[in-house]
């Protein structure tokens, strides 16, 4: 595939601790577009250093609908949609430049190799994502706390891998998941049909339990010393955030725990 019919497709927010490392892998593509929410940091600084780099701001809402316009200013017909710390290995890019110029697929997804400070991991929780498309045959939709991009066709899958190497602070992490529990909660009670992962959390006790057990053994991060605990560790207190956002709305919903026979708090 021509790198001239693909534009790579960036959100970014106060990603100087990252987006330079993205960008420096993407200097194969004759234009990259970044959709920025009006970051403070040095994040503008850093991509406007990049020649082949355009920048557009929007003021955030979600990211589906960043997403979306983002989409909007491209012209080219494929799509490489990567987030600020989102690395990608050279073998994926010789993949990409491999695939035919009319691929029988509208879309390719890729796994990841999660990084802790540029360490990798022998496993991760992320899920494989679509991040190579058709431009005309996409469209993001909201997805909990996230985004999930629609392919109207079929998706193929890409040997190679991506990095996934977020090296922003832990308070910002920690603010993070705040936001992000808040909107997975919501995702709980209003859906009904719910994937595996999310009938767990919805019962606000398996989520938390389950995690680290899975981190450690299933994946086997229990070998990768402490980068796999870091890892293990902030997975398990998201679901824990998760967990208590969800039941909190529960209780608070429940109506007047003095009708179920409880008695009134003495004032």
């Amino acid at each position: 595939m021509n790198p001239t019919a693909i534009t790579p497709l960036i959100l970014t927010y106060n990603e100087e601790a990252n987006i330079d490392r993205t960008l420096g892998r993407l200097t194969w593509a004759e234009r990259v577009l970044v959709v920025d929410s009006y970051s403070t940091d040095a994040t503008i600084d850093i991509v406007t250093s990049y020649d082949n780099v355009d920048l557009v701001q929007r003021k955030f809402d979600h990211f589906a609908d960043q997403c979306n316009f983002g989409l909007a200013q491209i012209d080219t017909e494929w799509v490489l949609s990567l987030d600020a710390d989102y690395v990608c290995s050279e073998a994926l890019i010789d993949e990409i430049r491999a695939l035919p110029e009319n691929p029988s697929m509208n879309g390719f997804s890729a796994e990841f190799v999660y990084c802790v400070f540029g360490e990798p991991l022998r496993g991760t929780l992320y899920p494989p994502r679509t991040v190579l498309y058709s431009r005309e045959n996409a469209e993001y939709h909201r997805d909990g706390h996230g985004h999930r991009v629609q392919i109207d066709g079929p998706v193929g899958e890409l040997e190679a891998h991506i990095y996934h190497d977020d090296r922003k602070s832990l308070a910002r992490w920690f603010d993070n998941q705040r936001q992000y529990a808040r909107l997975e909660a919501q995702k709980l009670r209003a859906a009904d049909d719910l994937e595996l992962p999310d009938r767990l959390r919805k019962t606000d006790v398996w989520g938390p339990l389950l995690v680290p057990l899975y981190c450690l053994f299933r994946k086997g991060l229990l070998l990768d010393g402490w980068p796999g605990w870091y890892y293990t560790l902030q997975r398990t207190y998201a679901e824990l955030v998760i967990a208590l956002t969800h039941l909190d709305a529960y209780l608070r919903t429940s109506g007047d725990h003095s009708s179920n026979g409880a008695e009134s708090l003495p004032e």
